[in-house]
């Protein structure tokens, strides 16, 4: 489904944040990329969505999402593809969403923007999405203000706003780690869930090794802008290859010789 071939990114006239990143990664499956502040890690999942910030470009590579390259859509392909076969969680979808306009007003736009429904079908659809992300009362949300919902409330609507064209590709930048661990784990059952209902695949850029390592089938490593480690989950985990992500695993907590991952 994608395919990143020898990626290198660079902004202005720095050194290249990514080199040679490469992934392979078919329908349903589940990715996740670790590795400190500065690594690389949104930089990629921004590339693949083609909203690369500050002047970044792509220098060498490609990026196949169903056999077609990405670097070569225009505005109006993006503009077909965004929201609907590729989506993107936010590290605070509390951030993305316009605090002065109810979470309704703001849903139904989104859905009207990319599809051809009536109001009152998009009103629906918004609905429906909120009940599928267990929210209580999804038409009181609706009606609600942004600062009237908690931190955990504001993700589920971000990502029923993701899910509501159920992408091929979800792209999630950090999606828990704002939330207390109790909203964090029902994120990530949540996550999971969209993956075995819809058969989406997902690639998920968190710092929590213990988040990674519970949701990956593969999982990607990485410092200074270069993977370090890649592989399968128990490859990683019980057989990594970089110094660096042994200290990773180091720090991990243990509680009577078990650890936390």
């Amino acid at each position: 489904m994608l395919e990143i071939k020898d990626l290198s990114v660079q902004y202005g006239k720095q050194a290249p944040t990514i080199e040679h990143f490469q992934l392979s990664m078919k329908k349903g499956e589940i990715i996740s990329v670790v590795g400190e502040s500065g690594s690389g890690k949104t930089t990629v999942i921004r590339a693949i969505l083609g909203a690369l910030a500050g002047g970044g470009k792509v220098t060498s590579g490609d990026i196949l999402f169903e056999g077609k390259s990405l670097l070569n859509n225009s505005k109006d392909e993006w503009r077909a593809l965004r929201g609907t076969r590729i989506s993107m969680i936010f590290q605070d979808c509390g951030g993305t969403l316009n605090p002065i306009r109810k979470i309704g007003s703001q849903y139904v736009e989104y859905i009207r923007a990319h599809g051809s429904q009536s109001k009152q079908e998009a009103w629906q659809l918004g609905v429906s999405m909120l009940q599928k992300m267990r929210l209580p009362d999804a038409e009181n949300i609706m009606n609600s203000f942004p600062h009237q919902l908690s931190g955990g409330m504001r993700q589920r609507v971000g990502i029923a706003m993701a899910m509501t064209f159920q992408p091929q590709l979800l792209l999630a930048d950090e999606p828990t780690s704002a939330l207390d661990v109790t909203t964090q784990a029902q994120i990530v059952r949540q996550m999971m869930e969209l993956r075995d209902n819809f058969g989406t695949g997902i690639i998920i850029v968190t710092h929590n090794l213990g988040v990674a390592s519970y949701m990956a089938d593969q999982l990607i490593v990485m410092q200074y802008g270069k993977i370090v480690d890649q592989g399968t989950r128990e490859d990683v985990m019980s057989h990594p290859t970089n110094e660096y992500t042994k200290r990773l695993l180091a720090a991990v907590p243990e509680m009577e010789g078990e650890r936390f991952v």
